[in-house]
């Protein structure tokens, strides 16, 4: 199972990342209401910028945007070896 972004409902009720207990996406018509260009701004520079690539990379596959993974997660470069 894919390891999801878990919020803190106490503090943040409406996040548009919070899950059920079965994983399953609250605000899922959030996501689906966003075009795909609007996804990749929430999540390079808006409520997801600060998730790691694994947890980006699974919430885009489960809102069926799997397609823009290379746009959402930067890769990174590392220097070469000496």
């Amino acid at each position: 199972m894919a390891k999801f972004y878990s919020p803190d409902l106490g503090s943040q009720a409406d996040n548009p990342f919070a899950r059920d207990a079965d994983s399953r996406l609250v605000r899922r018509g959030f996501w689906l209401d966003m075009g795909d260009r609007s996804v990749v701004l929430a999540m390079t520079q808006g409520i997801g910028a600060a998730l790691p690539n694994d947890q980006k990379r699974a919430h885009l596959e489960d809102i069926g945007r799997g397609h823009l993974i290379d746009q959402v997660c930067i890769q990174e470069i590392l220097p070469p070896e000496r």
